[in-house]
């Protein structure tokens, strides 16, 4: 009697993250200095994210504002009205949410590589591009953001809990230079399940619900 055949192996999220765990030492200076050895990345993003700083003493008031950003209300308006993602507005959102996951694996002491504005690295992000009239519904962009609020909730939860990884991960560097193997995955995890919910509720990549999972 044979036995029965293996179940066919489950579908895979359209939308992929995850992080090349360092088999190696990282560097512990950077990681003491995270913070600050961030700061002109964090300049750069934030004139690409449409990011506005304004401060000011008693003889003048200066503002820098940046342009740009992720784009949303285009792609939701497109897709309602004309039933198309413009590819060029997708691929632009795809490399700037990868730039943003780089900048932000680097500040959760992940990765000790400076994050680079293109190239991809250690953090992997991928999501095809849809085929719009069979993938993407004219009028879920509208319900969405709310379909996404249980999701959201959750989130607010795991970044918390992350927060508190990351900052033990900080002093395991520092004493071992390694990043803790099961602390990594977790965050990982939480990152993960934000992109997943980004690219569903807000940069409307995709119809497929995201699951309630850290795993890949």
């Amino acid at each position: 009697m044979q036995p029965p055949p293996p179940p066919p192996p489950s579908p895979t999220y359209p939308v992929r993250f995850s992080v090349t765990y360092p088999e190696r030492q990282l560097d512990r200076v950077s990681t003491l200095l995270r913070l600050i050895v961030a700061i002109p990345i964090l300049i750069v993003l934030a004139t690409v994210s449409g990011s506005t700083w304004q401060w000011s003493n008693e003889q003048s008031t200066a503002v820098v504002a940046g342009s740009g950003g992720l784009l949303f209300a285009g792609p939701l308006l497109m897709l309602l009205f004309r039933h198309k993602y413009p590819r060029w507005w997708f691929e632009w959102n795809l490399h700037l949410f990868r730039f943003v996951n780089r900048v932000g694996v680097f500040l959760a002491l992940m990765d000790d590589h400076y994050p680079s504005t293109d190239d991809e690295q250690d953090v992997h992000l991928d999501v095809e591009y849809p085929d719009v009239p069979r993938d993407l519904s004219r009028w879920m962009p509208l319900v969405k953001w709310f379909l996404a609020i249980p999701h959201l909730v959750v989130l607010a939860f795991l970044w918390i809990a992350a927060f508190v990884v990351v900052v033990f991960a900080w002093f395991a560097i520092l004493f071992t230079g390694r990043y803790p193997r099961g602390a990594f995955a977790f965050v990982e995890g939480v990152f993960r399940w934000h992109v997943r919910v980004t690219a569903y509720a807000f940069l409307l990549f995709t119809d497929a619900y995201p699951p309630f999972s850290l795993r890949a």
